[in-house]
């Protein structure tokens, strides 16, 4: 929120936040509510795919630009949206699961226990493709894949206890977000694991990713990179509120090489996600760091 008030507040806009309490229903009537407002845009993270679609028609219907933070809603047309590379952040994943398993066995070789968030977010299925196609190639690699519904922690918890008793030589646990993991640590410290004994990485950089990585209990965290993804909003917003075309193409945003495309959806930025490891944890470009950047917002010709 705060990434978002001062990119936008720097390009002379005044921003207002709303929670939606991660309600559908909440969201959909402040949509409905924004509209009487007849604001220069909106942009949000959709709680529910589906039943914020006629929000988003009725927005747009008004004239009013829709973007999407950080959800890819593809049943309707948005003005853009902004985005992970969500495969990119499984590939990352999986090169970094083949260096952790040949560092302990000197090949890539050994069982992974691999968490998803709810298998009807396609932000984890897209993750667990990019890795399942890249660990496909390593045959030696036993992967056993579950979800944790409705992205609840204690699921994730119930999933490594019960997968460590029947497979007690799992190397290594891939969880789909950084809270999943917390309570997988407390299953491991209760079994009387060792930090590093079996090894944990997770996705999207949340700051308690980083504490674990900074306790050695986790290895790596693939970052969902937010900074970057508010940056890639905000760039584009003066051409988008103006009803300017945007020109497809690589651009760069924070540092981080970013991909605008026309989708069915709308037009779409895809941002890459990054590693972090104990080498390069307190790094402030992390948004787990929680160290807004105060960069200036870049200008698109």
């Amino acid at each position: 929120i705060d990434a978002f008030k001062f990119t936008v507040e720097s390009l002379g806009y005044e921003f207002q936040a709303l929670d939606g309490q991660n309600r559908a229903d909440v969201q959909l009537n402040q949509l409905d509510d924004v509209l009487n407002l007849d604001p220069a845009a909106i942009i949000m993270a959709a709680v529910d795919f589906s039943s914020v679609v006629p929000g988003i028609e009725a927005a747009r219907a008004a004239g009013i630009p829709v973007i999407q933070f950080d959800r890819q809603i593809t049943a309707t047309v948005s003005d853009l949206t902004s985005v992970a590379g969500t495969i990119e952040i499984g590939q990352i994943a999986a090169e970094h699961t083949q260096r952790l398993l040949t560092e302990r066995y000197g090949s890539v070789s050994g069982k992974v226990l691999q968490i998803l968030g709810d298998p009807g977010d396609p932000y984890t299925l897209d993750i667990q493709k990019g890795f399942d196609d890249v660990m496909a190639s390593f045959g030696d690699v036993e992967i056993i894949t579950l979800p944790a519904m409705q992205w609840e922690a204690s699921n994730a918890g119930d999933i490594a206890e019960n997968q460590l008793q029947v497979n007690p030589d799992i190397d290594l646990i891939f969880v789909h977000a950084a809270h999943l993991a917390v309570p997988v640590q407390a299953i491991l410290e209760s079994q009387g694991k060792a930090p590093g004994e079996v090894m944990l990485m997770a996705s999207n950089g949340a700051p308690v990713g980083l504490d674990m990585i900074r306790s050695g209990w986790e290895q790596v965290e693939v970052e969902q990179p937010l900074f970057a993804q508010v940056y890639g909003v905000a760039m584009f917003l003066d051409k988008l509120i103006a009803g300017e075309e945007l020109t497809a193409g690589k651009y760069d945003v924070l540092g981080l090489e970013a991909t605008l495309s026309m989708e069915a959806w709308g037009w779409n930025i895809k941002l890459p996600g990054a590693a972090i490891t104990a080498e390069n944890v307190d790094n402030l470009t992390f948004w787990g760091n929680l160290d807004a950047p105060t960069d200036p917002v870049p200008a698109v010709d």
